[in-house]
């Protein structure tokens, strides 16, 4: 039998007889690896360990300390947990079982809807194909015998999905046990490698997403390698209860939301304060790096969408009007205007960058079944910028936008982030050279950062490649927030232009960008992040005055208004209640800063200082306190 050659993951090769399965291989190669590997990566192509290797190809490994490993791992959790509910409920059928970030669901439809009380049960049954060691086989099957097999079992939407693809197409199943499921693949070698585990949650969920059909149950869950990591997460999960957004904005008089308008957030005066810093920092940084800040209008004609190429794309996300018997659209984005604002004026090449911001406020229709809080919404405010450069520049305004968006993630006490460069899509606009030139910009940029990041290729926007920027919360989740994009069909389809130093015109390049990317979700990551107990520069109330009787109430409302001539988000607690009371109400509002005058601090005109999470810090004179409080809220501090 001949032999090929198998290149590794770290770039060394072994030669291997052909036909040697990647188990074995991986085996041969990394004895310890062997018993961490769920599936692996042969020519960039996720299979199973089971693969048999013909021909020379690399191989890497996955395990579940690689994200797409995890991603495997959760996936095979989700077929076992598909498998135990169909021998418990054995009418029932079976829609999609996808891993999501945090685990994995599977939507079913049974007689009778199932409640958490059934998951002891599920999870016992699980349990038990997990001690039977079942191995996941994968099959080849022809459309017609995929379609005749479902049809068999009873699986409506197995078949629905079958009907769905080319006629021409092989179909891939999986089966472990008696137990069969349309799959592309891959999976661990068997059940016995889903050890620990923990069903989460139910929810209802349309088929294909689609309000007209059928809702489902959704089944989430969640597995681990090692139970440490299980309880772990399961741990950082009721963290996310308890600083879930929704309610601490209740308790912290943040923002609402009304069945008067759905999906678009009523904005209290506290969460209007953290907007508004949000806005003042962000516009403190882009006036040092020579951005204009433009506001364009939300409606704009119909003609406008078509001619920039998201009636195609957004149409069914847009909101429309009709103003002077002409059809009008909502901004779902910001870009066309600033492109008509640059097209407004004449520019040369001595103009360049031409960097215009704006926080504008854009609408999408979103269905109500995906609004969630201030992640999801239907109106909310980009912190954009357009950038408008020669094709020379077009690596360093990356660089500078690199180190913009780092800076910005550092302030609000972000300290790790994850970075995909996003490449060509098969379908795209634009040349060969455009795009060339475009993805190497990126990279290099990048790279000169010293930044590690993620290829995923073919994922660009149709106009041009891509940077997004992932940051890591406290609780170890990430966020998809800032991207930086360059388009090449903005500046074709509107015609722009500039005078170059030859005197002859010229098409500029254009770079979209967002570091927060909306300004409401931002928010509510925030809110999350830190649990409420914000930064002192942050905090809607920054310093409460407590005085302990009603004698000493003159005294701290002076106390008070010194406070608010000095800018300071201050309040007063004068109520007819204990001091312990008081206090205890300001932690729990989350107020940085306690005041608390009595009678000593009346005669000695100080106050008596109270931090949150410290305690006493002793008696101090305004004179002495207010500097260091006003320096923390100048310098950002986080931490």
């Amino acid at each position: 039998m001949s032999q090929i050659t198998i290149t590794f993951g770290d770039g060394k090769q072994r030669r291997f007889q052909q036909g040697t399965t990647i188990a074995d291989a991986i085996k041969a190669y990394d004895p310890k690896l062997s018993h961490q590997a769920v599936a692996a990566l042969v020519n960039e192509e996720k299979k199973d360990l089971s693969f048999a290797l013909k021909e020379d190809c690399t191989v890497v490994p996955m395990t579940c300390s690689d994200p797409e490993g995890l991603q495997v791992f959760w996936h095979s959790a989700s077929h076992i947990m598909a498998q135990a509910i169909k021998d418990l409920f054995p009418h029932t059928a079976l829609g999609i079982g996808p891993a999501v970030d945090g685990g994995f669901y599977y939507d079913i439809s049974t007689p009778s809807p199932l409640s958490s009380d059934d998951f002891p049960k599920i999870e016992e049954k699980m349990r038990e194909i997990v001690k039977a060691d079942m191995p996941f086989h994968r099959h080849v099957l022809s459309r017609s015998e995929a379609l005749k097999l479902f049809r068999e079992r009873e699986e409506p939407f197995k078949v629905e999905l079958i009907e769905e693809m080319p006629e021409q197409d092989e179909v891939s199943v999986y089966s472990n046990g008696d137990f069969i499921d349309l799959c592309r693949g891959p999976h661990v070698p068997s059940t016995s490698w889903i050890r620990h585990f923990k069903l989460l949650s139910l929810a209802g969920a349309y088929w294909h997403g689609d309000e007209r059909n059928p809702v489902l149950q959704r089944v989430y869950g969640v597995a681990y390698e090692n139970k440490s990591e299980l309880d772990a997460h399961l741990y950082r999960l009721e963290e996310a209860v308890k600083r879930d957004h929704r309610k601490l904005a209740r308790e912290m008089d943040l923002f609402s939301f009304h069945e008067e308008g759905p999906g678009f957030p009523f904005w209290h005066h506290n969460g209007l304060v953290m907007v508004n810093e949000i806005l003042r920092y962000m516009r403190e940084v882009l006036i040092q790096r020579d951005y204009q800040e433009i506001i364009t209008p939300i409606f704009l004609n119909e003609e406008l969408w078509h001619r920039s190429g998201h009636w195609d794309n957004y149409k069914e996300n847009m909101y429309f009007s009709e103003i002077d018997e002409k059809s009008f659209a909502v901004k779902p984005m910001n870009c066309p205007g600033g492109v008509l604002m640059y097209k407004k004026t004449p520019h040369s090449y001595r103009d360049f960058p031409v960097k215009l911001s704006e926080m504008g406020l854009v609408h999408r229709h979103e269905k109500s079944g995906v609004l969630h809080g201030l992640f999801r919404v239907r109106a909310f405010t980009q912190d954009d910028a357009h950038i408008f450069c020669a094709p020379d520049q077009l690596e360093q305004e990356i660089i500078d936008l690199i180190d913009l968006v780092f800076e910005v993630y550092h302030t609000f006490g972000f300290r790790e982030f994850e970075m995909e460069l996003s490449t060509r899509p098969a379908k795209s606009i634009g040349s060969d050279e455009d795009w060339n030139r475009s993805e190497k910009a990126l990279a290099d940029a990048l790279d000169k950062k010293g930044a590690l990041y993620k290829i995923n290729r073919g994922e660009g926007a149709f106009y041009g490649p891509k940077i997004d920027f992932h940051i890591r919360d406290s609780l170890g989740r990430m966020w998809q927030c800032g991207t930086i994009q360059v388009d090449f069909s903005m500046p074709e389809r509107f015609e722009l232009e500039y005078v170059g130093s030859d005197g002859e015109k010229h098409r500029p390049v254009m770079l979209h960008r967002a570091i927060l990317g909306s300004v409401e979700r931002f928010l509510g990551i925030l809110i999350e992040h830190y649990g409420g107990d914000f930064p002192l520069w942050l905090a809607p109330v920054q310093l409460v005055v407590i005085p302990i009787s009603e004698k000493h109430h003159e005294f701290a409302q002076k106390i008070y208004r010194t406070l608010l001539s000095q800018n300071l988000r201050s309040r007063l607690d004068n109520r007819n209640e204990k001091v312990g009371y008081k206090i205890r109400e300001a932690e729990k509002q989350k107020i940085p800063f306690m005041l608390i005058v009595g009678d000593y601090e009346v005669e000695q005109n100080v106050v008596s200082v109270r931090k949150r999470h410290e305690g006493d810090l002793g008696k101090k004179s305004l004179d002495n306190f207010l500097p260091e409080i006003k320096e923390q809220i100048e310098r950002r501090i986080t931490h």
